[in-house]
């Protein structure tokens, strides 16, 4: 179920359900502790692979908590797998710092990264900033009034808002949360360079706070989703020196 489906107000954090997958004792704790002070109490705890793949099972959470360096496994192989029960927003917390390791963390299908040592309350605050764009952007009754249906049609891709899909060439293609965020921002708004700046800012919700290998990595994978070939990309452009847009001249009327 996508996140924003169950998102109906931020006083129903309650509802929402927060998997935290570390071995580290301190930190499940220290987490946990925050989290449930800011309102969450769905909260859930797996110290490997096999026990995360399991409560991935039974509770389909909304929002992963994914160390990368697990006992019985990595946590960027974990990340595709948990996608096979739900599609959580998956945000890594792990000490492997490097751009290389960032990259392949989006890579395998990671939504946002925070390095160790971090203050928790820096997490409590990004899972909350992503609850509040959600919740500005969920489908409500009042979306049949409005001009526009929530279907977004260019060329060979389409994308349903209310139904959080994305066909292309006629067939349903899996997109990761952050990643068909990302790109619904860019449908709402065809022909309209956007800096990696603000697109971190509307999409992550965080005032910005992000590197830009964060929206490169997901520019580069909505492109391999969308376009014929990505490496030319046709419909979602890169201007040098501004940022990215969609191509206005792609959309159908």
């Amino acid at each position: 179920m996508l996140l924003w489906k169950r998102v109906k107000t931020m006083t129903c954090l309650s509802d929402i359900k927060i998997a935290i997958v570390d071995d580290e004792p301190s930190i499940v704790t220290m987490l946990q502790m925050v989290l449930r002070r800011e309102g969450f109490h769905q909260l859930y705890a797996a110290s490997t692979c096999a026990e995360a793949l399991d409560l991935a099972k039974r509770e389909a959470p909304d929002i992963v908590l994914l160390d990368i360096m697990l006992p019985d496994g990595s946590g960027l192989e974990l990340c595709s797998k948990l996608r096979e029960y739900g599609n959580p927003h998956i945000l890594f917390l792990t000490a492997k710092a490097s751009d290389l390791d960032v990259l392949r963390g989006f890579a395998m299908g990671g939504d946002d990264y925070i390095t160790k040592p971090f203050n928790p309350l820096e997490v409590a605050a990004r899972i909350q900033a992503r609850i509040r764009r959600l919740e500005t952007e969920a489908p409500t009754a009042s979306l049949v009034k409005r001009p526009h249906s929530g279907v977004y049609r260019f060329g060979r891709f389409t994308v349903n808002e209310s139904e959080g899909e994305l066909i292309v060439e006629g067939q349903p293609v899996p997109c990761p949360a952050q990643e068909f965020q990302l790109l619904l921002h860019f449908c709402k708004f065809p022909g309209v360079v956007f800096s990696k700046t603000q697109l971190y800012d509307k999409v992550w919700g965080i005032n910005g706070q992000g590197d830009d290998s964060t929206v490169m990595v997901h520019i580069r994978r909505i492109r391999e989703r969308i376009e014929i070939d990505p490496g030319n990309p046709k419909l979602l452009l890169t201007i040098r020196g501004l940022g990215y847009k969609l191509a206005k001249e792609s959309q159908e009327r």
